[in-house]
């Protein structure tokens, strides 16, 4: 599972209120969500990002709500992944239902800069900056969490188990 794109940088504590304000709270679609998609802090966010794109954020990326938007907003826009130091946990959790993975990497959290083409290696537990070579690590994903992110998201990962004894 290698992901490539260009980094959108957050800071500490970005909040769900941040990714998708409460008032668009009403929508449940992806692609609608995503025109909405940091509004607030950096208005015309989805129009900026190319399919793939990347965010790195410090700590506490996340937190707030227990709202599903924030993932799937941020998923709808067209990034691929999300390097964060830490996320909140239900934050992290939403995601990977959705279908969108996390890695936590406090080195690259702090180095990368907005506008750096990088390379992750989910598998590797890598990061890779295409113009200088630069290698940060990450935590490698767990089996489950990759099996979930293959097959989409949580639900679809259930439907291929189903009439399966066992659940990894």
């Amino acid at each position: 599972m290698r992901f490539q794109g260009t980094v959108w940088k957050f800071g500490d504590d970005t909040d769900t209120d941040c990714i998708i304000p409460a008032r668009f709270l009403t929508v449940y679609d992806e692609l609608e969500l995503a025109r909405h998609c940091f509004t607030d802090v950096r208005p015309g966010f989805q129009d900026m990002i190319t399919q793939g794109d990347i965010i790195v954020a410090g700590r506490n990326f996340g937190f707030g709500s227990s709202r599903e938007h924030a993932p799937l907003a941020i998923k709808g826009v067209g990034i691929s992944l999300i390097v964060a130091e830490s996320f909140a946990r239900i934050f992290y959790r939403n995601a990977f239902n959705i279908g969108l993975p996390l890695v936590e990497s406090p080195e690259a959290s702090r180095a990368l800069a907005e506008g750096t083409k990088v390379s992750v290696d989910l598998l590797a537990g890598e990061i890779e900056v295409f113009d200088t070579g630069e290698r940060f690590s990450c935590k490698p994903l767990p089996d489950l969490m990759r099996h979930i992110i293959e097959a989409g998201g949580l639900v679809e990962y259930v439907k291929t188990k189903r009439g399966h004894e066992h659940v990894p």
